[in-house]
């Protein structure tokens, strides 16, 4: 068999893809894995906080996020890779009537969908985040079995389990060209030439473009967000924090405290920021402090080492893109992640695995329906 013959081959080494590749390895597939860059993860991949959570609004998102926690959280147990697992929970405290109820009519859904997720008193809350501020807090919804977890070391215990499994890479390859024949997908890239059986679309930043190449229009366009890091310190509160309410400039921001004792903070901008540029800003320091100290006056003394600039590549809705297109049977998408690759990406993994193998189980069918291709893009998640 030529040296350049697979059975998958999937575009972008990054959140998703990378889990992709292992779970079709593991279905016994011929897996190459294509990206531009000299690494894994080094797109998006590297530039996620961390955060893992089901706390969604949507089937589809919220039982893969529960699969992507089940397998982050026996990692290490299963595979001896340490990835900085914590099981730190996720909170959105509510400090007004109108956003307390939309939480707790949302846990309605979630209920339904099988989280562990519960309404705690302001009291309770301030046990779990001692010294928020107590002005005006009316609770808090808190999902103890969600956690987080170091990108950094989660893209290299991958890209280790995928050479483990056979899977091959070609880094610094940048996708020119895809043609379909009957039985085999041609990928051309800048240096060279491969044939495989399937094609995989986990391009990210670079999904539309790629899209193109098969004929497809997909509604996939980055915007910018940043993030910064503090020293470490002492563990002194529990879970991710969401605070939902917008301010100038700004949607909502979140913060938590990784296993290391570093407190990883990030804003959503309003209105978004479009385009790929990764330059940090004078703008956001300014703009979150204020905010973050002013909810949880702790945070007050931190040393912030560095922050960073990275894209979340968003669909109309706020949900992925995943699936067979219609009439594109050797092509699969694997896009639109919309800031939550990194913990969706364990999930999707096995899923696409299922896909490409006709192995789907039950529940598959419903999942793929929430990340359909040819839906109307017309609703939106709650709390994105």
């Amino acid at each position: 068999m030529s040296k350049n013959i697979f059975d998958v081959i999937i575009i972008g080494a990054g959140s998703v893809g990378l889990p992709a590749a292992k779970s079709l390895a593991e279905k016994k597939m011929r897996v190459l894995v294509l990206d531009a860059q000299a690494s894994p993860g080094q797109a998006n991949a590297k530039k996620a906080i961390g955060g893992i959570r089901a706390t969604h609004s949507d089937y589809g998102k919220i039982r893969i996020s529960l699969r992507s926690i089940e397998i982050f959280a026996g990692m290490e147990e299963e595979s001896g890779y340490d990835i900085g697992w914590l099981r730190n929970g996720y909170s959105f405290p509510a400090y007004s009537e109108k956003d307390e109820k939309t939480l707790k009519n949302l846990m309605k859904i979630q209920h339904e969908f099988g989280l562990n997720i519960s309404w705690i008193s302001p009291e309770k809350y301030n046990e779990l985040v001692p010294g928020i501020n107590m002005e005006g807090l009316r609770g808090s919804t808190y999902s103890p079995e969600d956690g987080s977890a170091s990108p950094l070391l989660a893209s290299n215990a991958y890209y280790q389990l995928c050479l483990e499994r056979g899977v091959s890479f070609r880094f610094g390859e940048k996708v020119t060209d895809l043609k379909f024949n009957k039985d085999s997908v041609e990928v051309t890239t800048d240096s060279d030439n491969y044939s495989s059986h399937f094609v995989v679309n986990a391009a990210g930043n670079e999904a539309r473009e790629v899209g193109k190449m098969a004929g497809l229009e997909l509604p996939v366009y980055p915007d910018c967000h940043e993030a910064a890091i503090t020293e470490p310190v002492k563990r002194f509160f529990g879970p991710m924090v969401v605070d939902m309410r917008p301010a100038e400039g700004s949607k909502n921001y979140y913060f938590y405290q990784n296993n290391e004792g570093q407190v990883v903070f990030c804003i959503t901008p309003d209105p978004p920021i479009p385009g790929t540029c990764s330059e940090s800003t004078s703008v956001y320091f300014p703009q979150i402090a204020r905010r973050m100290v002013k909810l949880y006056p702790r945070l007050a003394n931190l040393k912030v080492r560095r922050s960073w600039r990275g894209q979340y590549p968003m669909t109309p809705d706020g949900f992925p893109i995943v699936g067979f297109p219609e009439n594109l049977p050797q092509y699969f998408n694997l896009v639109g992640m919309c800031g939550q690759g990194f913990m969706l990406g364990p999930g999707l993994g096995e899923l696409t695995a299922r896909c490409l193998t006709a192995t789907k189980n039950d529940d598959d069918d419903r999942i793929l329906a929430s990340f359909a291709f040819n839906r109307d893009f017309s609703g939106t998640e709650a709390f994105k």
